[in-house]
């Protein structure tokens, strides 16, 4: 299932996307999926009369996964890490599909990084490996943008990688997904420049899930970046970035001063 959040004339609301490309419908939801299910109402709306938002606003946190890539890793050049590099994102940071990103004022090297993202789905901690799939509510698109500058002289990331707008995500939520072995891409103003599978990660989506839940209790709603493959660049004022990942579909974005 697409599980998407969308805009008419009044407060967000939750939507079931059904149908194939240019024909969708959004059928509305009764409520909140991550707490009450999936209840349909009648009302219905094409999908091109409504303006859809991010499909989440995480509850608690967004947790970013640096270098997760090698290839990744390798033109950064970095070290390939032992274990997972984490760090966290506040939800101030997220927006959605088609919305304009206004680049920071403090930096002058904004770079785009298309990725996997898992949302949680059920209150969690320290989940075994093989029951990591009981927690995910789903995955989506994210372009966990990088103020690069600011990267490299704070000595820690919460500006380069948290700054307002960082975190698009979108176009909705797929309930439904195998997430290995999917191809992962990135195109700047229709130049495809990141193009990978999520098969090279170095860290699977299950491994990190049980990683991380080590360390944080994971709530409904949370987010999990799972890092970049190669490809990463600058982005500038007008210029547009396309995230698509096989199996959920495209993340578009627009950057301004």
């Amino acid at each position: 299932m697409r599980i998407a959040r969308f805009v008419t004339d009044a407060e967000p609301s939750y939507g079931l996307v059904t149908g194939g490309e240019g024909e969708e419908t959004i059928i509305q939801l009764n409520g909140d999926p991550f707490y009450q299910g999936i209840q349909q109402t009648e009302t219905t709306h094409r999908l091109e009369d409504v303006r859809l938002v991010a499909p989440i606003i995480p509850r608690s946190k967004v947790i970013g996964v640096g270098r997760n890539y090698a290839d990744h890793v390798k033109e950064m050049g970095g070290e390939t890490p032992v274990s997972p590099l984490l760090f966290l994102i506040p939800n101030t940071a997220v927006v959605g599909p088609n919305e304009p990103v206004t680049m920071p004022s403090f930096s002058e090297e904004i770079s785009y990084e298309t990725e996997l993202a898992v949302v949680i789905g059920r209150i969690c901690k320290d989940v075994p490996v093989d029951r990591v799939e009981e927690v995910i509510f789903g995955y989506t698109v994210a372009n966990d943008l990088t103020a690069r500058d600011a990267q490299r002289t704070d000595g820690q990331w919460a500006r380069a990688k948290g700054f307002d707008g960082s975190t698009p995500l979108g176009p909705w939520i797929e309930t439904d997904l195998e997430p290995e072995g999917l191809r992962i891409s990135g195109r700047l103003n229709g130049e495809t420049v990141q193009d990978g599978s999520t098969s090279e990660m170095i860290f699977g989506v299950a491994e990190l899930i049980a990683y991380i839940s080590q360390a944080f209790t994971l709530l409904p709603g949370d987010v999990i970046l799972t890092g970049t493959p190669a490809g990463v660049g600058l982005l500038s004022p007008g210029d547009r970035f396309e995230a698509d990942i096989e199996g959920i579909g495209t993340l578009v974005n627009h950057f301004r001063n």
